[in-house]
């Protein structure tokens, strides 16, 4: 008794193409690359297909938008080559991947919520208090007159030690978060002294708060670069939305891709 009759169907490049608005050539393509099952041939030595490699082939697109090309090709390939803990493998990669765009997702969050509460952070010092080891401050100089009503002025630009008092952290740390290439300070030409502006001081603040939720500089890095290509926090937090979506839309088609590949899979023991 012949275990699956559909294998007798023959199926032509064109019609595995078609339903899916691909070329024929792409079909075989993706039969060279291994995403499809090798194909049979005729006595004159063309293609013909069973439904079998058209469901590998709605499975290899049901698994390109949460995997992405190079993944979806390597879990396929596994498949078709009997390699099932190796397909098995890389899905549990790309999880893990989704997982840890969340988690940079929320640090983002975070420190951009600390960032825009204002508020002191848990164990900071009081304003002005020394670090060990260093002079005290000067007194504060009077306050300046209220200045007239009219547009918001923009911050003035800090040194590192001011900077490094209000964040409570050693200068040395800010140097070290500058070889890191998380803030950018230009340096006064007369003196040769680090300047931080608005964006830097925002910068450092932000490297700051992630720091103390544990990350590595290495992992700050994207972070910064996401807000400075951004323009500011403010732009980043409308993004933000966005890129929750995003991820929940990955996550929801690493379930489709994971349905389709376990029907293909079935399919596969059946035809044996």
């Amino acid at each position: 008794m012949e275990k699956n009759p559909q294998s007798r169907v023959r199926l032509r490049p064109v019609d595995l193409a078609r339903p899916h608005g691909l070329s024929t050539q792409a079909v075989r393509n993706y039969e060279e690359a291994g995403i499809l099952p090798a194909a049979a041939r005729t006595e004159s030595g063309y293609r013909t297909y069973s439904p079998l490699h058209a469901q590998a082939l709605d499975t290899f697109l049901a698994l390109l938008p949460g995997h992405g090309h190079p993944t979806a090709t390597g879990i396929m390939r596994a498949v078709n080559r009997g390699a099932a803990d190796e397909a098995f493998r890389l899905i549990d990669e790309s999880h893990a991947q989704l997982l840890e765009d969340r988690r940079t997702l929320s640090a983002v969050e975070n420190a951009l919520r600390d960032l825009g509460s204002g508020a002191p952070e848990p164990g900071d010092p009081a304003p002005g208090t020394p670090h060990p080891g260093e002079p005290e401050p000067r007194p504060p100089a009077p306050a300046a007159p209220a200045p007239p009503e009219g547009p918001t002025p923009a911050p003035a630009p800090t040194f590192i030690g001011p900077l490094a008092d209000r964040l409570s952290v050693r200068p040395a740390t800010l140097r070290k978060w500058e070889a890191a290439g998380l803030v950018r300070p230009r340096r006064d030409p007369l003196t040769g002294y680090r300047v931080y502006g608005e964006a830097e001081v925002r910068d450092a603040r932000l490297v700051h708060q992630l720091r103390r939720g544990g990350y590595l500089l290495e992992q700050i890095a994207p972070l910064v670069d996401r807000v400075r290509a951004a323009g500011g926090l403010e732009p980043l937090e409308a993004a933000l939305g966005d890129w929750r979506s995003r991820l929940a839309g990955r996550g929801r088609a690493l379930l489709t891709g994971s349905a389709k590949l376990d029907a293909y899979l079935g399919e596969r023991e059946r035809e044996r």
